[in-house]
C-alpha cells in the first residue's frame, strides 16, 4: 500500500485537498508547477475531489485559480451534480456560478474557431428536418417537428428555426434567425427576433477576456437540492452496424431507400443503450415521496424493457457517520492507491442511485455521392448547435462514431425514455425547392449554389440590442428538464381543458391498429405498446380488498374497476379477432413467398 510521502510526490493538489489545507493550496496554485486537472487513481481531479468531500474553502480556492467546473467522474457525474449531491446550498451556488462563467467564456472562444474550419469549405445551403417520434400515443400527440434552415458562405452562417421550446403548458413556437459572422479577429453573432423585430447583438470575447461571474439564481439552487439528479446519455461504446436486408424475410437482399432523391443504403445501429441515472442521496425523506408520487401508472409501466438496477455505497453502521464527507471511514492511502478494491465504499454523502438502461435500435440511411461534406461542412454547423441544444449535442456525440462510409441523410436516435428523434437533411442547394436569396448552380454532374450576402444581415427597421442585458444563455441541463416536463404532461394531461382525457380513455382510444399490408406489419414498437396496455389493465384489477393501504383503495373507485373490465373483455375479443387476422395473413404471405420466382 502506498504511503503518504508516494502520495504527496504523486498527487499534490489531491493530498492538500484531502487534508483541507486550503491556504496552503493557494500557496502551491500560485507557484504554477502542478497541473490543477490532473486526476487521481479514482478519475477526480483536485476539484471533484473537494466537492465531493464537501470541503468549501478548497472548493472556492481552487475555483479562484480557474479549476475546470466542466469535468466529468468516471461514473459520468459531473462537478455540479456532485455539488448537488452534497445537499450543500454555499457549494452549488458557487459551483453553478464559476460553471455558467467557464460555458460562456468556452462558447464565446468556440466559436471564431468553428467559423473559421468552415471558411474554406464549399458554400451550401441545406435543410435539417428534425422530427420527434415516441411509440407512445399519448406522447406523440405533444410531439412536435421544425425544420432548421442551415446557409453557410464563407466564414457566415445563419440557421432559421421556428421551434424556440417549451414553456410549461405547450410547445413555444417564433421565427428567429441565428447569424454567426466570422472576422479574422473574432466573430459577431446576432439572435433575430422576426415577431418582436428585434436583434440581439453579441461580441463574440476572445479567450483572454473574461466577464463578471455570473450569478446563479436562488430558485435554481432551491430547485435543484430538492430534485432528483438525473443524467440521461447515449452508451456508444457497445453500438456496432450492419446493413439492414429488403423483403418480408430479411433474407433477399440489401435494403436501399430514396431519401429526398438521393439513394441510400440502410443501417441498423444495434446495442443502442439509453442510459439513466437517478441519485437522491441529498433528499429529505418527503422529496422521495414526491418525486415517486409525480409518477402515473401509465408511466411506470412504460418502462417495460428497461433494465434496472441499484448502484448504492454501502451506508455505515454509525447514523452519525452518514452526513459525514467520509462516512465509510476510506483512509488516504486506501484512496489513492490503485491497488486496493473499496467494494462499493466511497467518499462524500453515501449514494442512492438508481440505473436504468433501455436497449434501442437506431437507423442511419447513408449516400455516398452526397454532395456535402459531414466533417468539412455539416459537423461544424452541429458543433454550435449543440452548445446551446442538447438534441443537437446528443445527434453530435452519434455521428462522431466510426459510421459506415457515406453522409447520413436521415437519421434516427433516442434521446430520452420514450421519445426518438428523426433527422433528415433535404433541399441541398435548393434543388427541391426554391429559396430567395439562394442561387442553384449545376455544372454538369456537380452541384452548388451562390447566397447573397444580405442573407446574414438583418433588416434596418429591426432594433438592435446590446449589453448583458440582452444576451440570452441557454443551458441544455434546462432544456432537457423542460423537454422531459413536456413528456410527464403528455402522460398526465393528455388533452385541452376542452378534451380531458382519462387514462381509460386514453387506453381504449389509442389502441394500436392493425396492419393492412405486409409491408407494415407487427413491428417491436406495436408489440411494446400492447404489452404496456396489458400491464396498465392487469395493474387496475386489483380488487380494493387486497390493498392494506387505505388511499390506494381510495384511487381505485368501483366505476374504474367496472371500466377496467369492461375494456378488458373487449381487449380479450380484439386480440382473438386479430390473431385469427394474423393467421390468415401469414398463410397469404407463406403462399405468396412460395409462388414468387
Amino acid at each position: 500500500m502506498v504511503n503518504v510521502e508516494q502520495i504527496k510526490a504523486e498527487y499534490p493538489l489531491h493530498w492538500l485537498v484531502w487534508q483541507n489545507e486550503y491556504q496552503i493550496l493557494s500557496e502551491e496554485l500560485e507557484k504554477k508547477e502542478h497541473d490543477k486537472e490532473k486526476k487521481d487513481n479514482r478519475g477526480r481531479t483536485p476539484l471533484m475531489l473537494a466537492v465531493t468531500l464537501g470541503y468549501m474553502e478548497s472548493v472556492r480556492t481552487l475555483l479562484n485559480y480557474e479549476a475546470n467546473v466542466n469535468v466529468e467522474n468516471p461514473e459520468g457525474w459531473t462537478v455540479v451534480q456532485e455539488a448537488v449531491a452534497t445537499g450543500d446550498p454555499e457549494i452549488l451556488q458557487l459551483v453553478l456560478e464559476r460553471r455558467d462563467l467557464q460555458r460562456y467564456n468556452s462558447r464565446m472562444g468556440g466559436i471564431p474557431v468553428l467559423l473559421e474550419r468552415l471558411k474554406e469549405a464549399p458554400d451550401f445551403y441545406v435543410e435539417m428536418k428534425w422530427e420527434f417520434t415516441s411509440w407512445v400515443p399519448l406522447v406523440s400527440r405533444m410531439c412536435p417537428s421544425d425544420t432548421y434552415k442551415v446557409y453557410k458562405k464563407g466564414s457566415n452562417v445563419r440557421i432559421d428555426t421556428t421551434l424556440l421550446g417549451f414553456d410549461h403548458t405547450s410547445w413555444q413556437r417564433g421565427n428567429r434567425s441565428y447569424i454567426f459572422q466570422g472576422r479574422s479577429d473574432g466573430a459577431t453573432m446576432l439572435e433575430i427576433d422576426h415577431d418582436l423585430r428585434q436583434v440581439y447583438c453579441e461580441e463574440m470575447r476572445v479567450p483572454e477576456e473574461t466577464v463578471e461571474v455570473l450569478l446563479a439564481n436562488q430558485d435554481s439552487v432551491s430547485q435543484r437540492l430538492t430534485t432528483p439528479i438525473v443524467t440521461t446519455y447515449i452508451d456508444t461504446d457497445k453500438i456496432s452496424f450492419e446493413r439492414n436486408k429488403a423483403g418480408m424475410w430479411g433474407w433477399r437482399s440489401d435494403k436501399s431507400e430514396s431519401v429526398n432523391g438521393f439513394d441510400c443504403k440502410v443501417f441498423g445501429a444495434t446495442n443502442v443503450e439509453l442510459v439513466t441515472k437517478t441519485r437522491t442521496e441529498h433528499l429529505t425523506e418527503s422529496d422521495k415521496a414526491k418525486s415517486k408520487s409525480n409518477k402515473t401508472p401509465f408511466q411506470n409501466f412504460l418502462g417495460i424493457a428497461e433494465v434496472e438496477e441499484n448502484q448504492n455505497t454501502p451506508l455505515p453502521a454509525n447514523e452519525a457517520l452518514i452526513n459525514s464527507t467520509n462516512p465509510c471511514n476510506i483512509t488516504a492511502e486506501e484512496y489513492f492507491d490503485s491497488e486496493v478494491n473499496l467494494n462499493g465504499r466511497d467518499i462524500g454523502r453515501p449514494k442512492e442511485c438508481n440505473i436504468k438502461v433501455q436497449k434501442f435500435r437506431a437507423n442511419l440511411w447513408l449516400c455516398e455521392q452526397y454532395p456535402l461534406s459531414l466533417p468539412e461542412q455539416i459537423l461544424p454547423i452541429v458543433d454550435l448547435m449543440a452548445i446551446s441544444s442538447s438534441h443537437f449535442a446528443k445527434l453530435k456525440d452519434f455521428i462522431q462514431m466510426q459510421l459506415p462510409t457515406g453522409f447520413p441523410v436521415k437519421i434516427e436516435i433516442p434521446l430520452f425514455h420514450v421519445l426518438n428523434a428523426r433527422i433528415t437533411f433535404g433541399n441541398i442547394f435548393a434543388i427541391n425547392n426554391p429559396v430567395p436569396l439562394v442561387t442553384r448552380i449545376e455544372d454538369g454532374p456537380e452541384m452548388a449554389c451562390v447566397l447573397d450576402e444580405t442573407i446574414f444581415e438583418y433588416p434596418s427597421d429591426y432594433v438592435q440590442l446590446a449589453g448583458a442585458d440582452a444576451r440570452r444563455n441557454f443551458s441544455m441541463e434546462e432544456e432537457d428538464d423542460l423537454l422531459q416536463f413536456a413528456i410527464q404532461q403528455s402522460l398526465i394531461d393528455a388533452g385541452t381543458e376542452k378534451e380531458e382525457v382519462d387514462i381509460w380513455e386514453a387506453l381504449k382510444a389509442q389502441k394500436p391498429s392493425r396492419p393492412t399490408t405486409p409491408s407494415n406489419f407487427v413491428g417491436e414498437e406495436e408489440r411494446q405498446l400492447q404489452r404496456a396496455i396489458q400491464a396498465s389493465l392487469a395493474l387496475y384489477q386489483i380488487p380494493n380488498s387486497e390493498s392494506n393501504n387505505p388511499e390506494e383503495n381510495n384511487s381505485l373507485d368501483t366505476d374504474d374497476l367496472q371500466k377496467a373490465l369492461l375494456l378488458s373483455k373487449q381487449e380479450q375479443m380484439e386480440m382473438e379477432e386479430q390473431r385469427i387476422r394474423e393467421e390468415k395473413l401469414l398463410e397469404e404471405i407463406l403462399q405468396l413467398s412460395l409462388t414468387e420466382k
